[in-house]
């Protein structure tokens, strides 16, 4: 299958006064057009960073290794190189262009001296060939259809002036009124109730259906993944540790991690159960763990091995891999 997006080798470091912080540690994936993938794991887990590598957006005290690379596909093109783009008039191929990002917190993301309207216009005049009447009306189209009320008058106010909810609403309308190639969802509908969050994933979907577009959605919630993404990656500090099709991962996980994110997850048929989390906190960037990243939480520690080796991938069945020691007979045999 035809790929949109090739990340091959992403590693990213933070230059800090206390040093090199690896957020993100030889991670690769790809996207292909029509495909949503989602990217479940922890708060600290290097999500964020990943997606915004995708558009060279993490601030100037990144550095990306040389193997890194991140290859963009357009139809009738060559592919893109989005590491060796120099300039920020260049990197509009990308940034709004081909790709389009939700962020978690939109407040932070409008401009706040500036009207929600006359942001969405300015970008569809930059990276479509609307003229001004036309991206107006667009833009009050898409606010409705993500379940704007009042379409016409929001588009008037400034971003203070709305709620949180609607205010993430208007930030996925914008997101997706240039109709990206791939679209980013970093946490998405987290500030939306139940009836919100179905109508915009059901948006997303549709859009998936209508334009081709790819999506990386980004989540701590795997209920949402299991009816939205058709592949997982999990993610623990800056590793993938396990990634295949939503049907494969979620319901035959065979990293301990996956097994306790899925495990953590209450129980409604049974709703006397004890929650179950994941036992300790994830450490801290700054005190990476040396072998298996999860070696200090995992229930499953083989002590030698988790400690010394960083573990290698390994095939499950089609599609479906995972980075753990218990699945290497040399290992455990």
């Amino acid at each position: 299958m035809a790929k949109l997006i090739e990340v091959e080798n992403l590693t990213l470091q933070f230059k800090t006064d206390e040093g090199l912080i690896t957020a993100v540690d030889d991670v690769s994936f790809s996207i292909a057009p029509g495909e949503i993938l989602g990217l479940v794991g922890e708060s600290g887990s290097g999500k964020s960073v990943t997606a915004k590598s995708l558009m060279r957006l993490n601030p100037s005290n990144a550095i990306y290794s040389e193997d890194t690379k991140i290859n963009l596909h357009l139809d009738g093109q060559e592919p893109i190189d989005i590491m060796q783009i120099k300039s920020a008039k260049d990197m509009k191929v990308a940034r709004g262009g081909a790709i389009s990002m939700i962020f978690q917190e939109p407040m932070a993301s409008f401009a706040p001296a500036i009207t929600i309207g006359d942001q969405m216009v300015e970008q569809l005049l930059i990276h479509t060939d609307y003229n001004a009447a036309k991206a107006k009306k667009y833009s009050i189209e898409m606010l409705d259809r993500v379940g704007i009320s009042d379409a016409d008058k929001r588009f008037k106010q400034y971003a203070f002036e709305l709620s949180g909810g609607m205010r993430q609403r208007a930030m996925i309308a914008m997101a997706l009124s240039t109709k990206p190639k791939l679209l980013i969802a970093d946490e998405p509908t987290t500030a939306l109730d139940v009836t919100i969050q179905l109508q915009v994933i059901d948006l997303m979907k549709d859009l998936v259906k209508e334009f081709g577009m790819g999506i990386l959605f980004i989540t701590h919630d795997l209920g949402v993944i299991a009816q939205t993404a058709d592949n997982v990656a999990v993610m623990y500090l800056g590793k993938l540790i396990e990634k295949g099709s939503v049907r494969d991962v979620l319901r035959n996980p065979s990293h301990p991690y996956t097994q306790g994110l899925i495990d953590a997850l209450p129980q409604l048929d049974n709703l006397d159960v004890p929650l179950k989390a994941i036992a300790g906190d994830i450490p801290s960037p700054l005190e990476r763990p040396p072998g298996c990243v999860f070696h200090t939480r995992c229930p499953k520690n083989l002590v030698t091995a988790c400690q010394a080796t960083v573990p290698e991938f390994t095939t499950l069945k089609k599609d479906h891999e995972a980075a753990c020691h218990l699945l290497n007979e040399e290992v455990t045999s």
